[in-house]
């Protein structure tokens, strides 16, 4: 606990001076600490230490955890991952927040699986930076349209975007580009200003590219435990 609070302290203090770097208060970025392999004792933790917006990539890790952790006030789980349409249901009982909204089949789900009375469902829609269609995330000449649909379906807010940096470009170029998507997504829906954008080794230059959400695991965490 006292090193989970150490690195948590020294995470925060390396966030605010790439904002005040980039001339931007820190106090409107959003950290949500990545849980993945951990157990929910770790999510419980985090907690204790004031951590309330937490994320998980695997839609059954994140079921169950979000399960075992039961219900804690001002918690909120992101799903940062890549979700299966026939898992929709499973992803909006948990999720505060869905990062990776990116094809009109995978909003429609969502939206129909909103249970009566059920909050509406913050989305970001994930662009794909690189010129590959196997990663995830909309290509960027659909994204306008994604958007459209997203904002008319009545259960989802759409909020902004999401994208990973690429692993053979410089993180700031990537994150420039992304910049401008959510310009585009702002175009169609005025109040999605979110972005998310930056891990543990990019997070300074998403900072400086306008990012409002950063993704960081391991630098919190720790070494994620061996998958059983």
């Amino acid at each position: 606990m006292v090193d989970l609070a150490a690195r948590l302290e020294e995470v925060d203090e390396r966030i605010a001076d790439a904002a005040r770097a980039a001339g931007r208060d820190p106090s409107g970025l959003t950290r949500i600490v990545v849980t993945k392999f951990h157990p929910a004792a770790l999510v419980e933790q985090l907690y204790a230490l004031g951590v309330r917006d937490v994320g998980e990539n695997r839609q059954q890790e994140f079921s169950r955890k979000a399960a075992e952790v039961g219900d804690l006030a001002g918690l909120r789980w992101h799903f940062i991952g890549q979700a299966q349409t026939n898992k929709a249901r499973a992803v909006r009982a948990a999720a505060g927040v869905v990062h990776s909204l990116d094809r009109t089949r995978l909003a429609d789900a969502l939206d129909a699986a909103a249970e009566p009375g059920e909050p509406v469902l913050d989305v970001l829609l994930q662009v794909n930076l690189t010129d590959d269609p196997g990663r995830g995330g909309v290509a960027p000449a659909e994204l306008e349209p994604l958007a459209a649909h997203a904002a008319a379906l009545p259960t989802l807010r759409v909020r902004g975007v999401m994208a990973v940096a690429p692993l053979d470009e410089a993180p700031a170029a990537a994150f420039e580009r992304l910049h401008g998507y959510a310009q585009t997504v702002r175009a169609v829906v005025p109040g999605a200003d979110w972005i998310s954008a930056g891990m543990t080794a990019d997070f300074a230059e998403a900072i400086a590219a306008g990012a409002t959400h950063l993704r960081i695991g391991s630098a919190i965490t720790g070494p994620r435990p061996e998958r059983g």
